[in-house]
């Protein structure tokens, strides 16, 4: 492949990336978030960019609720253990509403909705949505993290006794994607953790130890990983 083409297969990519209005946002967020870690709270244009970008973002998130009340009304996997579908679907039920009341939060941040007290409420109420959705995601993925890992040791186990080669490169194949499917869920229940934190930081339920800047440097650390997991699979190399 030539660089031309290597830079067109880039560019590709790229463009792919940037038309999910998911990414854009995940990308503004990183924008709030490094502006807030920069102001630490002050008033200044740190603090405005913060502002404008955290109003912005709410229009990207306009009807996503929706997502979450087709992931809660769809069914789980047979093979689920009951407490985690129940936490799987707490999970979708509080991050729905904290996506619901934030479009409530939009509307009285930019004056639609008159009342200021009524907002400000609705607005906490969505952050405490927001902090039990972590909670939940984080209890999940640790939960599925465990299963796998017994699920491999299972597939390590079969993998000495067997003698077919046919036989031992179907195990390694199941291996290695219950491997990926491990990894992929450890950086869902790290950023999922440090969520936690950036929650507990906009609801001030810890000013001193959970400053605008520790909240503002999280948050960064999370929409980082959130832009990570939106990038499209690499193209594949054309051979002559």
């Amino acid at each position: 492949m030539s660089s031309l083409d290597t830079t067109r297969a880039e560019l590709a990519l790229l463009v792919l990336y940037l038309s999910k209005a998911e990414a854009r946002d995940k990308i503004c967020r990183a924008i709030q978030y490094g502006s807030k870690f920069i102001s630490n709270g002050e008033p200044g244009p740190a603090q405005n960019v913060d502002k404008t970008t955290s109003l912005a973002r709410k229009v990207f998130r306009l009807l996503k609720y929706v997502n979450e009340l087709h992931g809660l009304l769809s069914p789980s996997p047979k093979s689920t253990p009951l407490p985690i579908i129940l936490l799987g679907k707490s999970k979708n039920a509080l991050l729905g509403t904290f996506l619901f009341l934030d479009q409530i939060v939009w509307a009285g941040r930019t004056g639609i909705y008159k009342n200021k007290e009524r907002t400000d409420l609705i607005s906490k109420i969505s952050l405490y949505c927001f902090l039990g959705a972590n909670v939940c995601t984080t209890l999940v993925e640790t939960s599925e993290i465990g299963r796998l890992n017994i699920a491999i040791k299972k597939l390590e186990k079969e993998l000495k006794k067997v003698k077919n080669s046919g036989e031992e490169t179907k195990l390694e194949e199941q291996r290695l994607l219950q491997l990926k499917q491990s990894n992929t869920r450890k950086l869902s229940l790290a950023k999922a953790s440090i969520d936690i934190i950036v929650a507990i930081g906009l609801l001030q339920l810890a000013p001193k130890k959970v400053t605008p800047r520790v909240t503002g440097g999280f948050g960064f650390i999370t929409s980082l990983i959130s832009c990570y997991q939106l990038l499209p699979p690499p193209a594949k190399a054309k051979t002559t």
